[in-house]
């Protein structure tokens, strides 16, 4: 869970000089990947736990985690720059490391579509604007297509398992609200006051969604996970419409979203032609 808030984060607040960054800390696994993304992958020189794409990014120093990071690694690698996001944990340290007069800018995800801002904005610190552009551009052309693809097909009601002990999903505000509508499906906790409620199993009862989606994330710690068979009473259960998707892919802010949105949405189509040819049968059976 701790992965998923941590991850998915745009947006940016900063004032750094106009020569390009060359050796950058970068405090998030999709600052990372977007950095890598338009060429400045070799200008990292350090970052956290659970950065591991590309590969190259397994053998980068860490300097430290979700719940805090080291000032003193950070300043022996002699950054010019630190990517981060302003988490409460961080404050304290990012605050000190500008004090010792590092520069720092702050990422904070809110909108899908926003993304290639992100990325020119990458290539503008990084004196590599052509290739965000075109990094950017191709984002853009492909959120479009996919969008274009689903936006005139049957809604189905969704079920996003977001983490099983205790039982939380995803809500109407959140950062998957905007996939989902990608897709063309309908959360069935869109309505939920915060954006990653806690329910229980009763609630999801109530709201018979047609299928279960359940993210598969990288994780030191045992997950516990749920027994659906036991209530047969609901569709998803009932027509074994479960969805097992890259947590990686689809929680983190990076350009490798489109491909955890791609297939979200294609195994989304599978469960839309399962409901279809029932209705079908049914039909035929009247």
């Amino acid at each position: 869970m701790l992965k998923l808030t941590f991850s998915i984060v745009l947006a940016f607040a900063f004032s750094v000089s106009a020569k390009p960054a060359e050796r950058i800390i970068a405090l998030a696994p999709h600052i990372v990947e977007n950095l890598y993304a338009i060429g400045a992958g070799e200008r990292i020189v350090g970052t956290v736990a659970y950065a591991d794409y590309p590969e190259a990014a397994k053998q980068l120093p860490q300097i430290g985690d979700y719940q805090g990071i080291s000032v003193e690694k950070i300043l022996a690698l002699k950054p010019d720059l630190i990517i981060a996001w302003k988490n409460a944990s961080h404050v304290p340290m990012l605050e000190k490391l500008e004090s010792f007069g590092v520069d720092v800018i702050y990422s904070e995800a809110k909108y899908l579509d926003k993304l290639p801002d992100e990325l020119l904005r990458f290539g503008k610190i990084t004196g590599l604007g052509s290739q965000a552009q075109q990094q950017a551009d191709l984002f853009t052309k492909r959120l479009d297509e996919l969008k274009a693809q689903y936006e005139q097909s049957a809604s189905l009601a969704v079920f996003y398992q977001l983490w099983p002990s205790p039982l939380m999903t995803v809500g109407g505000k959140s950062w998957l609200q905007q996939v989902f509508n990608v897709c063309n499906v309908k959360n069935v906790f869109a309505d939920a006051t915060t954006d990653y409620p806690q329910i229980s199993i009763e609630n999801v009862l109530l709201k018979s969604p047609q299928v279960i989606v359940i993210p598969e994330e990288k994780s030191e710690q045992d997950r516990e996970s749920i027994k659906w068979q036991q209530w047969p009473s609901v569709p998803a259960v009932k027509h074994k419409q479960y969805i097992s998707v890259d947590a990686d892919l689809l929680h983190r802010y990076s350009y490798r979203m489109l491909e955890g949105i791609s297939d979200l949405c294609g195994k989304l189509n599978v469960s839309r032609a399962h409901y279809k040819t029932m209705k079908v049968e049914h039909d035929n059976v009247e």
